[in-house]
């Protein structure tokens, strides 16, 4: 969700947010240090064990801007190891890890603790350590530009905080494997304790609200799916309840919304389009993934965030982004921005995660497209069709999507945009959306509750398809170059001539046209091809859905 926030607001306040913006994202660089290795990749230290709960506690000092909590991690053992790896950003510290009653030694490198145990656990057993932590945590200044905990005020002054961590990464707050690929495979149990006058929300369902000690409140929320580590979050404020429900693919789904008791009225009116959202998104991409942990929408000091179950919201319950339209097209005020995008990511980047954060075009690519098949869904191909183009306009075209492996890094921005258009080329090609409406339904089947790489989506496409589109995704996601038609008229024939430059060699993908007014497809290289016609009135434009460059005259 972040980097979009970046590319919409940058003519805007280019001043005022990038420096905060550039921590957060992880912007491209050349130079790269040894935190960045220990953060990015799987190491010895992290490959032989895999989470597979965690129970979170925490409480925080809104006063003292400080948490302290405990985390219990179970997991499997999948090979002899005696040192492991735990993040926790500093300045949060670890202060105490136990095996069951033994303490562990452990020693810290940065934002890593390295835990040692006395001896290797056996192979394919289970086992679980209690981490203790606190300190004052990092804060979020100007969130989710930037990421950390935020201690924040609803309009009436009183505490409201959340976390917005994502590329930032869960081990701001909480001490965890840090790391894409390994989602706790049986879910999480999250424990708030808060004042009692204030309202502790989280992923899943609610399991437990009690009175812990006099004046504090301790909520218990419980997830049973894998989810990733930077969607697990608390919400804490003056929050009220709106439930709801949804008869959707897998019978009824539970949804919740979760607001400042101030606009309990005003979401009741906007967040009628959640039943819209599902009935479109499960046409197009199967069902809700998570139906055994329910739905909600919560409140969110900030604009919004994709956590898993429990979508961050703060879009002001208007339509739009923040009442724009990222378009221009006029179609994106029709619906709610935070509400059919961040929803769009609970299949794509909740369901399907990328196992590592330089892939995140899957995620990000496949839910900007969501909302173009939101908008086609409700206002037909024509009104999807002007959104998708109408995007184009936010692409940069400065770094590649693809960023790189093993350090943390995202890829550029454009992942969003140009990655929606690479898909919109591919649903063009295909030419049938009803197989590219079973395509993306098999696509949430096959990489259901898994993490997987841009390889492995781009080969399924390759299958789905019955095409080879390794030079589209090489040239879409691997490089700057956007492939340019060109075009002139034989000065002998008086026929029309084109080839593809401004790309890879290799780059032969076929390109729609209007030859006359008339739709047609064309298979372009990088030496001329000629369209055998000597009418001289005859003209040649490409068809707007493909992006790409155009260039020449007849």
């Amino acid at each position: 969700m972040k980097r979009i926030i970046f590319n919409i607001l940058f003519a805007f306040s280019f001043t005022l947010i990038f420096s905060h913006v550039k921590a957060q994202l992880n912007q491209q660089s050349t130079k790269y240090t040894k935190a960045d290795t220990l953060r990015g990749s799987l190491s010895k230290e992290r490959n032989w064990w895999d989470v597979l709960h965690y129970t979170i506690e925490v409480e925080p000092n809104y006063e003292q801007k400080t948490i302290k909590g405990k985390v219990e991690m179970q997991f499997a053992v999948l090979e002899s190891g005696t040192i492991m790896q735990i993040d926790l950003q500093e300045p949060m510290k670890i202060t105490k890890v136990m095996l069951g009653d033994v303490p562990l030694k452990y020693n810290r490198e940065g934002n890593a603790f390295l835990i040692s145990f006395d001896k290797a656990l056996q192979k394919n057993s289970t086992a679980a350590i209690s981490l203790f932590y606190e300190g004052k945590v990092k804060q979020a200044i100007q969130p989710p530009w930037d990421g950390g905990w935020i201690f924040s005020k609803d309009k009436l002054g009183r505490p409201w905080m959340s976390v917005a961590c994502q590329g930032l990464g869960a081990s701001v707050w909480y001490p965890c494997k840090d790391h894409q690929s390994d989602e706790p495979d049986q879910g999480a149990t999250i424990t708030i304790s808060v004042p009692d006058s204030l309202v502790a929300v989280a992923n899943g369902k609610l399991t437990q609200a009690q009175i812990s000690r006099p004046g504090i409140k301790t909520y218990t929320w419980n997830v049973i799916n894998p989810i990733n580590n930077y969607n697990i979050v608390p919400y804490i404020g003056k929050y009220v309840n709106i439930r709801d429900s949804y008869n959707g693919e897998y019978g009824l789904l539970d949804c919740n919304y979760w607001v400042m008791d101030y606009n309990i009225e005003k979401a009741k009116k906007q967040f009628t389009q959640v039943p819209e959202m599902f009935k479109a998104f499960e046409h197009w991409f199967g069902p809700y993934p998570f139906y055994e942990d329910g739905y909600k929408l919560v409140e969110s000091p900030h604009l919004g965030m994709e956590h898993q179950s429990a979508v961050a919201y703060g879009n002001g319950f208007q339509n739009g982004y923040l009442g724009r339209d990222l378009s221009g097209s006029g179609w994106g005020k029709k619906w709610d921005y935070i509400i059919i995008h961040e929803s769009g990511h609970e299949w794509f980047g909740n369901n399907i995660t990328t196992k590592d954060i330089a892939d995140m075009w899957v995620h990000e690519g496949f839910t900007n497209y969501s909302e173009v098949l939101f908008t086609d869904y409700y206002y037909g191909n024509s009104a999807g069709d002007a959104y998708l183009q109408g995007l184009r306009k936010n692409i940069k075209n400065q770094s590649t999507i693809i960023g790189k492996y093993g350090v943390n890094e995202e890829g550029s921005g454009d992942m969003y945009f140009k990655g929606a258009n690479l898909i919109h080329y591919i649903r063009q090609l295909m030419n049938d959306d009803d197989k590219f409406r079973k395509a993306l339904t098999l696509m949430n089947k096959t990489f259901y509750h898994k993490t997987t790489t841009s390889t492995e989506v781009e080969q399924f496409w390759k299958t789905q398809t019955g095409m080879d589109l390794t030079a589209l995704f090489e040239q879409y996601l691997r490089t700057t170059q956007i492939p340019t038609l060109e075009i002139k008229r034989s000065k002998t024939s008086g026929s029309i001539m084109y080839r593809w430059k401004d790309c890879i060699s290799s780059y032969n993908l076929p390109v729609g046209v209007f030859i006359d007014g008339k739709k047609t497809l064309i298979k372009p290289k990088a030496d001329w091809q000629t369209i055998k016609q000597t009418r001289e009135e005859n003209n040649i434009k490409p068809d707007p859905n493909y992006y790409v460059g155009f260039s020449g005259s007849l």
